[in-house]
């Protein structure tokens, strides 16, 4: 068995959270210290941290936090939840926190059980990565060459990734594997984090553009393509980074699998179609500017989706922390979670 290194991007020192500036990186390792629920908004809002598990994890703590500032709960859950929209994982991660605060407010040591709370969140995630790894390496061929899109690894969750924490399980566990990775523009989350910590695994891969996916899979360099997610409905449409859509499409045409890797927090069985997503929109900047330049007229009007959707049909199965669901539909997802 490969010897992994164990990156995290969040730690927490003397009750205060520390995390990786995202924006930073490759160039740069900076850490950053969140004192208070202004800070939490920030990083979540301009990316400095970013991947739904992640957001979920660093929006429990800024739950912890605005209690220990006297802020309402209410008054906490709406400036977190508003920052990014689209992911679920940070709804459902700030939903347990206000439950927990109701559920244990009269007691004495309630900040404590509070911050306890939040560590039990980012250790639950973790640890169900490591499971989605080892339910998702399975489906992985030895020598297989895989693409994969944005970043779904350590810095977007508390440690082992998704989507890539099953390629960290697959190269773990012995198998020769070649990475794919999409640029993934506009915050180039591929080529700037993916390849980043690739590098630090020794996993053999190349960065591609965006539009080289179906080139790739014509000449028969792919043989899976495995993504993560921001939310899946209760038929399993998943909104992921925008351009997942469109590989989605070309993987059925050429035959190709195509798996997402999610914790289970991931699903919103509040929501039927994918059509019902809310899905973010972003700075025209973002897309009009790279790597701090600018790439286009200034008069020039942009769009800037930062999520699309995927419909379940497009699915080849969905890898969880408690297992697979394959050729996911709502009867499936609904037998999964017990529900009816």
């Amino acid at each position: 068995m490969r010897k992994i290194k164990d990156i995290r991007p969040l730690e927490l020192r003397d009750g205060f959270l520390y995390v990786i500036d995202q924006l930073k990186l490759p160039k740069e390792q900076v850490w950053v210290k969140l004192e208070n629920l202004e800070d939490y908004e920030l990083v979540i809002k301009d990316m400095v941290v970013r991947g739904a598990p992640l957001i979920g994890i660093v929006g429990a703590y800024g739950f912890y936090t605005g209690i220990k500032e006297g802020i309402e709960p209410s008054e906490i859950s709406y400036r977190l939840k508003r920052t990014r929209p689209t992911a679920v994982n940070l709804m459902w991660a700030v939903d347990r926190m206000e439950r927990f605060y109701y559920s244990y407010r009269e007691d004495d040591n309630i900040l404590q059980l509070l911050l306890k709370e939040a560590k039990r969140i980012e250790l639950e995630d973790y640890h169900g990565n490591r499971s989605i790894g080892g339910y998702g390496e399975v489906l992985v061929p030895k020598n297989a060459k895989i693409l994969t899109h944005c970043n779904t690894g350590s810095l977007a969750t508390a440690g082992w990734g998704t989507a890539l924490g099953v390629i960290r399980s697959a190269y773990e566990n012995g198998k020769d594997i070649v990475v794919y990775v999409d640029e993934t523009r506009p915050y180039l989350q591929g080529s700037r984090l993916t390849a980043w910590e690739l590098l630090q695994e020794g996993i053999e891969h190349y960065i591609v553009t965006d539009s080289s996916a179906g080139f790739l899979m014509s000449k028969g360099m792919v043989d899976l393509v495995i993504v993560g997610a921001d939310r899946i409905t209760r038929r399993g449409d998943a909104a992921n980074k925008i351009g997942t859509y469109g590989l989605a499409v070309l993987a059925k045409y050429h035959g190709i699998p195509f798996y997402v890797a999610v914790p289970t927090s991931t699903f919103d069985l509040s929501i039927e179609f994918g059509s019902d997503i809310p899905i973010e929109e972003r700075s025209l900047e973002e897309v009009k500017r790279c790597v701090g330049c600018d790439i286009a007229p200034e008069e020039s009007g942009a769009l800037n989706y930062s999520f699309d959707v995927t419909p379940a049909e497009l699915i080849t199965a969905i890898i969880t922390e408690k297992g697979i669901i394959d050729n996911p539909d709502r009867g499936k997802i609904e037998r999964f979670f017990g529900k009816k």
